[in-house]
């Protein structure tokens, strides 16, 4: 399941963030932020997606670097708030 999330996410990100010519491709450990792939703008547009695809809800201290800066950070966070959000249910 945790690959198949990272997939969608990187499909995401590939599909609104990666213009240039010269990114054809993106490491699951790259910052987005240092590569200059994502800005403040960006991460609403990321934040708005995943809320909407994995049907999770990011509190405002959620939406930092350490959950959002690469595929593997934000694949981390949506599978653990994913198993959160079933706990509950």
């Amino acid at each position: 399941m945790q690959s198949e999330i990272a997939r969608q996410i990187r499909e995401f990100i590939a599909d609104n963030f990666l213009f240039r010519e010269d990114r054809a491709d993106l490491s699951d450990t790259e910052s987005l932020l240092e590569a200059g792939l994502i800005d403040s703008t960006g991460i609403l547009e990321l934040v708005a997606f995943l809320e909407s695809h994995f049907r999770i809800r990011m509190a405002d201290a959620e939406i930092v670097p350490e959950n959002l800066d690469s595929v593997q950070a934000i694949t981390a966070y949506v599978t653990r708030k994913m198993g959160e959000t079933a706990a509950a249910a």
